[in-house]
């Protein structure tokens, strides 16, 4: 559905709600869904439960970095394409600026065992456990969807690769599909509104596989540094399942072995980019102003983003036809609870077992969860109390 109405007001909104994100969302992209979930969802309510989970259950299907795709995709579906640029750059632009800085000035310098980065850490830790809690009620309510959850849970513990988590998916679709297919009372009619057409997503469908195919081509054609460099960055975006941290021996296999970036610099930035929020894909920033400056950074986010954007923007509307249909719906409900399991493995490895190390750290984390949880405090106090906690557990 298109909407010609969206407001000057709407998207400055949007920009201000995804910009607070970007410098507050610390923990990866597993936490990124949980600040997602209370901003959008619990906060503002622009869309409900099944909806949300529909989304990540799609951005989990897709290449590219989950968490940036959803934030995307709620911006497209408040405010169309333009909504969903906002959304982006509100959320990406933060850690950009900070990383672009971060090879300007601090390349070398050690902040991975900063007090305050492990308190942020432990503040991923009540986020993602908040938001597990509350999808949980909606998503696996019977026997057989905590049943799916529990063997995703399992299954990607037992396993942990990309290749296992989307296979988990897979299955759990088809677990799904014949446990749910001939059952759709109390299922959930209702359709979201698009307010972009299917011809734009086809036109980001078309641009997508096109400079996937055509950019390498372009780039032996004309010899030309930015475009090989575009390409590098691109084809990485491109071919990535499963979150930012998979993207990284991507890039230093571009980029490292061509002497475009030495070993040391490269390992140096991905220290810094554990000291900053937002996604994980913004390492591009770093990388891209090591080799030519700022308008290398923001050339090279653009580039490993860019993929995503047209991705997730091709595929909503095509999705929400899918979810309608009574005997896809069986088969995303198997997603659904599935993507809870894949949460609460996330939650326990990489989250829990790099940021719970001592009693102290468990004492931080419980007094977080409360806050969030039952005192329904606003996450930047969230934020700022676990980074001070992490700091005085340093003398403690």
């Amino acid at each position: 559905m298109k909407n010609n109405n969206i407001s000057f007001k709407s998207l400055w909104e949007l920009f201000l709600i995804s910009t607070r994100l970007g410098l507050t969302s610390f923990g990866g992209p597993t936490a990124h869904l949980g600040y997602f979930h209370e901003e959008y969802i619990r906060r503002k309510k622009w869309m409900d439960e099944k909806t949300y989970a529909d989304l990540v259950a799609l951005a989990q299907f897709l290449p590219g970095p989950a968490s940036s795709q959803v934030g995307i995709g709620i911006g497209v579906m408040r405010a169309g394409v333009v909504g969903g640029i906002v959304s982006f750059i509100g959320f990406t632009f933060p850690s950009v600026i900070a990383l672009i800085l971060f090879a300007y000035l601090l390349t070398g310098y050690d902040v991975g065992n900063a007090g305050w980065i492990h308190g942020l850490k432990i503040v991923a830790v009540a986020v993602v456990a908040h938001a597990i809690l509350g999808m949980a009620k909606n998503l696996t309510p019977d026997l057989k969807r905590k049943a799916i959850a529990l063997l995703a849970l399992i299954g990607t513990l037992v396993a942990q690769s990309t290749i296992t988590q989307v296979g988990v998916i897979l299955i759990a679709a088809v677990i799904g599909f014949l446990l749910y297919n001939k059952h759709p009372i109390g299922l959930d009619n209702t359709k979201s509104n698009f307010p972009i057409s299917k011809k734009i997503s086809a036109i980001c469908f078309i641009l997508f596989f096109g400079l996937l195919f055509l950019l390498p081509f372009i780039r032996e054609l004309t010899g030309s540094y930015w475009i090989a460099m575009f390409d590098s960055f691109y084809r990485s975006g491109s071919l990535v399942f499963g979150g930012g941290h998979v993207v990284l021996p991507l890039l230093e296999q571009e980029f490292v072995p061509t002497g475009w970036i030495t070993e040391e610099a490269f390992l140096a930035g991905y220290g810094a980019t554990q000291a900053v929020p937002g996604p994980l894909f913004t390492f591009a920033a770093y990388l891209g102003t090591v080799m030519k400056g700022w308008i290398g950074g923001l050339v090279a986010t653009i580039a490993v983003f860019l993929p995503a954007f047209l991705l997730i923007v091709g595929a909503l509307p095509f999705w929400d036809q899918l979810r309608s249909n009574p005997k896809i719906k069986g088969a995303i409900m198997g997603v659904n609870a599935a993507v809870i399991g894949i949460l609460i493995s996330a939650l326990y490895h990489p989250i829990w077992t790099s940021s719970i190390l001592a009693p102290m750290d468990f004492a931080l984390a419980a007094l977080l969860f409360s806050m969030l949880s039952y005192w329904k405090l606003p996450p930047w106090i969230i934020v700022l109390t676990g980074a001070l906690g992490g700091t005085l557990l340093n003398f403690l």
